[in-house]
Formats: structure tokens, sequence, C-alpha cells
């Protein structure tokens, strides 16, 4: 009879015999199936506060794996698609596999809340901590109210656009009047918030609200001829521009996780269009009114007279962005540290002839090591500096001259300033996550880079899991 069987089946009978235990289920030793469900919720719903403070698909992943691992279930997959977060926790070729599923429903800037839980995750994978009670932490951290009242965070974002306008040319006049629109629109901006409005139409009032202010400021003879009030208009862009996951976007393009990349880049770029549309509709209601427009400033030439100006400008805007995002006060530093360590670089290759691409690129990728190499050592995430620190480089002022130039001038020139200016976005956002690459072997220290490395990390534990990631 045995030799009647086919080779498969003679192969599949030594398989089991071989293979299956006895008396027992094949697969990995797992707690009860209460305590996976309960650890797999811990685990979304830390993924889910990475996901929605703008960090990576590959940082919660990483996360996600380190906590389950860490309770023992080392054998969990982890797909992460923008909206969702779905683990599956493997039982064996005899069970089927516990799955479960949190949607990302709300995004928002709270990096007091990031850093709490990324010391929550490393008490839980260095045991620390029980699964209940990281559930209770959890709780408390994600229950709590923002640590600073909204009110400073308006002033910090009228003083971030104030900076932005000295970094670019400006005086303390145009500072002054860029601070104010930015707090009008900031407020504006947070009563539509609480109706719901999409935010497509919420950064459509903002660019719109900052380019008809700066033409009612122009129309009124308020400004002397001197004052270039288009750089009121730039810093408010940039502020407006600030709050969007570049860096998120392209980290998870480079790291793979393609669909969560292009959800992320539809969400910026409609984010961005929002703002465009509203420039271009005040502009064009301005020219139908018979009102002046702003016009166009030119770019101040490079001068070393103005590094030292510049580079205070760009560490202040780096810190009130962090200040205004909820950070924790040691962030706040570090982060006005990488923010006038990017201004002072920018500005010196700029003064050095190099192309503002490229200088964009080099400065980026210089506040992403800092922010690689320090931030660890201080206990803040990586993200924070990385995001902190790119917002005084960001092209308000060029995104600004695009439109003038296709609004007004009738300009087919603006479409090839709209592409200087988006691939002055890209290179920022490679350039951060590029750093933080770098920023890697300065870590961990110059042996056995090929293990060691695995990716770029902007949030989660250093060092999650001995599984590799791919």
């Amino acid at each position: 009879m045995w030799r009647n069987r086919s080779a498969r089946e003679r192969d599949l009978g030594r398989w089991e015999r071989l293979e299956q235990p006895v008396g027992g289920v094949q697969g990995p030793a797992l707690p009860s199936e209460s305590t996976v469900h309960f650890v797999l919720d811990l685990a979304l719903r830390i993924g889910e506060v990475q996901m929605s403070s703008g960090a990576g698909a590959s940082d919660a992943t990483a996360t996600i794996i380190a906590v389950t691992g860490a309770y023992g279930m080392p054998h969990c997959e982890v797909d992460v698609i923008f909206t969702s977060i779905t683990v599956a926790c493997h039982r064996g070729v005899d069970l089927p596999p516990v799955t479960s599923l949190r949607v990302v429903r709300s995004r928002s800037l709270d990096y007091t809340r990031l850093a709490l839980v990324e010391r929550l995750v490393r008490d839980i994978t260095r045991g620390h901590i029980t699964a209940r009670d990281a559930h209770t932490e959890l709780d408390r951290i994600t229950s709590a109210p923002h640590p600073y009242p909204r009110w400073l965070a308006t002033a910090a974002y009228a003083g971030m656009a104030a900076a932005i306008a000295i970094l670019i040319g400006g005086d303390a006049l145009v500072a002054l009047f860029a601070a104010i629109i930015t707090a009008i629109i900031d407020r504006l901006g947070r009563l539509l918030n609480k109706r719901a409005l999409p935010f497509f139409f919420q950064q459509m009032v903002g660019g719109a609200m900052a380019t008809g202010f700066a033409v009612a400021i122009v129309a009124s003879g308020m400004l002397p001829e001197s004052v270039r009030p288009t750089l009121m208009v730039a810093a408010a862009i940039t502020v407006l521009l600030s709050g969007l996951s570049f860096v998120s976007t392209v980290q998870d393009a480079i790291t793979g996780y393609n669909v969560t990349a292009a959800g992320r880049t539809v969400e910026v770029s409609l984010m961005t269009a929002g703002l465009i549309a509203g420039v271009v509709i005040a502009l064009n209601v301005a020219v139908q009114l018979g009102l002046p427009s702003v016009p166009l400033a030119e770019p101040l030439p490079p001068s070393i007279l103005r590094l030292p100006l510049q580079t205070a400008a760009g560490g202040a805007a780096a810190a009130l962005f962090a200040l205004a995002s909820y950070a924790t006060p040691r962030a706040v530093v570090v982060a006005g540290i990488a923010g006038a360590a990017g201004a002072i670089g920018y500005s010196a290759l700029v003064l050095a002839g190099v192309g503002i691409i490229v200088a964009s690129a080099v400065a980026a990728t210089v506040i992403g090591f800092a922010g690689g190499v320090i931030s660890r050592r201080l206990r803040i995430p990586p993200l924070v500096i990385a995001v902190a620190g790119m917002v005084p480089l960001l092209p308000g002022l060029t995104i600004y001259r695009a439109l003038f130039e296709m609004a007004v001038e009738r300009s087919n020139a603006g479409l090839s300033t709209l592409m200087v200016a988006t691939s002055i976005a890209l290179a920022l956002a490679a350039g951060v996550v590029l750093g933080e690459y770098l920023a890697q072997p300065v870590r961990y220290g110059l042996g056995r880079l090929e293990r060691r490395i695995s990716g770029p990390r902007l949030a989660g534990p250093l060092r999650p899991t001995k599984r590799r990631l791919e």
C-alpha cells in the first residue's frame, strides 16, 4: 500500500510525523485569548497616538510589534494604511489568528502626548510595567488636556509669523502686522474646526484672509512705501503650511509604505490646494474691485551682516512652532537650536552660491542629523525636532510669488515657480529623513552597521525588536 502512494503524499506524511507535537497544538505558546485581545487593543491605541501626531507608518509598525512582543506575542503582523491600523496575532496553523483593527479618525499636534507615549513604550519594552497598568497610563495620557492654554498656542503662532517675516527680510512693522493677521486666522480656524468644517476649506479661508488683510493694509495707506507687505502674506502662508505632514509623507515613501505615503500625499496636496485657492481668490477679488494688489517683494540679496538676525529668527520660529504644538519645555529649547542651525546653514550656503533647493536639502539634513543624535539622549521624539527645525525654511514666499504670477500677472512663469516651491518642500522633507538615517551610526557606534540600521526612525523605540522589519 505504501508503494502505491505518490511521493507528495509520502512527504506530507513524513512532515506530519516529524512536526506535529504529541498531544498539543502546533504554534507559539501565547497568553490567554482575553489577554491577547487586551494587548492588541493597547498596541493599537499606542499606534493611533503616533499616527495622529504625524509619525510615519514604519515607526508605528515597529512600536506595535515591540509592544506585542514585550507581552509574549512575538508573531504579529501589522498593516498601516493611513486611516486605519490592523494587527493580526498568529497562533499557529491549527488556530485562526486573532485580528484587531483601529481607525485613526483625528489628527492633531500634541507633542507632549507623543513624548509621554514614547516614555510608556520604553517602560513596556523594558518590562517595567504590566499590560493592565500600561492601559491605565495610556488612558490618562490620551484623556489629559493640552499642557498649555489655547491662547498661548495662538500667541506662539503669531510670534512664529513675526519671526518668519524677519527671517525673509521684513522689518518690525511687517512682523507686527504678520503676527496680528496670523493670530486672527488661528482664532477663526479654531471656530471653524469646532463646527467640523473640512480642513480643505479651513486652509482656503486662511489663505484668503492672509492675502485679503494684506491688500486691505496696502489700500489703507498705513504702511510707508519702503515696507514690503508681501512678506506678511508669505509669513502667514508659512504658518499654514507648518502643520502639514511633509516629513512623514516622504518617510513613508522611502521606507516602502506606499499606500500610507499615497494617502498622506493626497492629504498634503489637498491642504496645499485649499491654501492656493484661497490666495488666488483673494488676489482676483482685489483685481476686480480695483484695489491695489500686494506687490511682489524681491528676496533680499545674501548678506553676511544679516546672518545673526536670520539665525535668531530661525531659532525663534522653530521654538514657537514647537510651543504651539504643545511640546515640552525641553523640546521647545532643542527645537529652537535646530531651527537656528538650519537657518544659519541655509543662509551660509546661499551666500556661498549654492542653489536654494540644494541649500534647503543640506540644511534639512543637518536638522535631521542633529535631531537624531541629540533628541534621543534628551528623551525627545526626533519627529518633534525634525518638523519644528524645518519650519523656518518652508517656501511660503516662493508659493506666494507663484500664485501672484498666475493670478495677477497671468504669466506662465508661475507654474515653474510653483514647481520650485514644491521641490523645496520635498528637499526639506527628504533631507530631514536622510539626516535621521545618517545619525544612526553615531547613536549605535560604527560597528555592525548593516545589522543595526533598518531605516530612518523618527518615533518609537530605537531597537524595538530583534525581528527584521522588511
